[in-house]
């Protein structure tokens, strides 16, 4: 049985008695995209349809630290409430690699006065929805995810290696797009496709990227709440299935050294909701001027949004000249050395590629900071920069070197933060502070080697 998306809670019920369903995992998704929430028995779950958390629960870092001070707790209270949480039934999954019948569900955050908690990456997502609901515009997406497999490594100090595929080898040379390197890890890749079936995720085309280990999913195209909630899902799923197969799925931007970094290139296009029709094309098929200037929405608000598009500190090892990576926000047609390419489509299927997104990105924070891009590009008429015809690796570094820089800029661009929510930017900006400073605290090996005996 499908979930469609007026999926009501009787619907739900239903749905739970269909698959005899015993627990449920209550899901909410916090600032790095993990999965936080409790585990439920059914009865307790139809009871309460809901449950609460402290506020702060979906506001903290990837090491799991909070701002002690400052203006974090001018949007989270002092006294860290409670949120209420509202499961959306149109989430409903099963749990595949469940032993007893386990459902999924992701909520929503609700504060005491009913009103949505805005710096939960689910809110602000449906905030930016809702702007270009307003104007009779409906985004469409389809993300392509990047991901490794590599050996498990549970010393943190040691480098990563590629995985032992079926020929009990590692791969050692670029396989990229190679069929046969992707059957190294059939059985894998079965139980992902298995468990994907399993929990309705539009998952399309498999393939091996560049590095070695390195492969990319693709997902169909769609509205981007429901795609930011399978990409959720996705990743939860390959990770665990990578475990069953004794070894690791990471997203990480940069895991291997010497090895191309993992991109979530994100397609995107705008439909009217009145005609159905994209916005992006004229009745001749020429490219409207909706198109150019959400073009140069994304050119303008990038560099500002990058400390959404890469969250943490390894994210800008990955955005470096000649590594299938972006460095600055030149467009091009059919173009994989911009930050933004426009890939060669039909009238109808115009949309607009952006490469500057890591795999290591939350999927709703993402999907909604490229949108506000794109919309305020829209709002304020902006032309964009000439096209690039050639290799835009040869042209200058646009984008921020650091995540200081990058959360710098954010706090700088109050354009942004109105679409976004000035309550999330802030909340974002201190949690990426105090992860900063975490990293600032680690002596690296490169340190050791280079400075120990030589300054």
């Amino acid at each position: 049985m499908s979930t469609p998306k007026n999926f009501s809670f009787n619907d739900l019920e239903q749905w739970l008695d269909q698959h005899r369903v015993t627990e449920v995992e209550c899901l909410v998704p916090d600032l790095t995209g993990v999965a936080r929430g409790k585990i439920l028995p059914r009865q307790k779950f139809t009871e309460d349809r809901g449950m609460r958390l402290p506020q702060a629960i979906v506001a903290m870092g990837v090491t799991g630290e909070f701002p002690e001070a400052g203006p974090y707790y001018d949007v989270i209270h002092p006294t860290d409430r409670d949120m209420h949480l509202r499961p959306d039934p149109s989430t409903v999954r099963i749990v595949p690699w469940a032993t007893d019948p386990t459902a999924q569900v992701i909520h929503d955050c609700y504060d005491r006065d009913g009103q949505l908690v805005p710096f939960a990456p689910r809110s602000v997502l449906r905030r930016v929805c809702e702007l270009f609901a307003a104007e009779g515009w409906e985004p469409v997406v389809a993300p392509e995810l990047e991901f490794y497999l590599v050996a498990r490594n549970t010393d943190p100090d040691m480098p990563l290696k590629p995985p032992v595929g079926r020929s009990g080898r590692r791969e050692t040379s670029r396989q990229a797009y190679s069929i046969d390197a992707v059957n190294e890890f059939d059985p894998l890749f079965e139980d992902v496709y298995k468990y994907c079936e399993k929990m309705e995720l539009n998952v399309d085309t498999l393939i091996h990227e560049m590095g070695a280990g390195q492969m990319e999913i693709n997902f169909f195209h769609a509205h981007p709440l429901g795609l930011a909630d399978e990409v959720f899902f996705f990743k939860r799923t390959v990770r665990e299935c990578a475990l069953r197969h004794d070894m690791y799925a990471t997203f990480m931007a940069k895991p291997i050294a010497g090895e191309p970094g993992s991109a979530m290139h994100v397609h995107q296009s705008l439909v009217s909701r009145r005609t159905g029709k994209n916005l992006f094309s004229h009745e001749d098929g020429s490219a409207s001027d909706e198109f150019r200037w959400y073009m140069g929405g994304l050119q303008t608000y990038i560099p500002a949004a990058m400390a959404l598009f890469a969250p943490y500190v390894n994210s800008y090892r990955r955005l470096s000249r000649h590594t299938a990576a972006p460095i600055n926000i030149q467009w091009g047609t059919d173009n994989r050395t911009v930050g933004i390419r426009s890939p060669v489509a039909f009238a109808q299927a115009r949309r607009i590629e952006n490469r500057v997104i890591g795999a290591d990105a939350n999927p709703y924070i993402a999907l909604a900071a490229t949108l506000a891009c794109g919309y305020l590009g829209i709002k304020h008429r902006i032309e964009p920069r000439p096209e690039c015809v050639g290799d835009a690796y040869l042209g200058d570094h646009d984008l921020p070197g650091s995540l200081g820089e990058a959360l710098a800029l954010l706090r700088e661009e109050k354009a942004l933060a109105s679409v976004l929510g000035e309550d999330f930017v802030t909340v974002y900006t201190e949690v990426k502070e105090i992860e900063h400073a975490e990293f600032m605290k680690v002596i690296s090996p490169w340190e050791r080697e280079h400075l120990l005996l030589h300054v």
